[in-house]
């Protein structure tokens, strides 16, 4: 398991974890991160990350990012 901030860019990768408190959690399964979806990283600038979720492009800060596990 890596981090989504370190995944490779273009390739499909199934979420395994989103950690972070109980109000990070929702949020981001809210947004489409549940375990076993399927995400792709975009691109990545800075440890900030844009990635594809469910048909939907969403922007993800480093801090954010690390929580989700691929």
């Amino acid at each position: 398991m890596i981090p989504l901030t370190y995944a490779d860019p273009g390739q499909d990768n199934v979420i395994k974890k989103v950690g972070g408190n109980p109000e990070v959690k929702r949020h981001l399964e809210n947004l489409g991160f549940t375990p076993g979806g399927i995400v792709t990283l975009i691109s990545s600038l800075g440890g900030n990350v844009i990635v594809k979720v469910k048909e939907s492009r969403i922007a993800l800060d480093e801090e954010m990012a690390k929580k989700v596990m691929v």
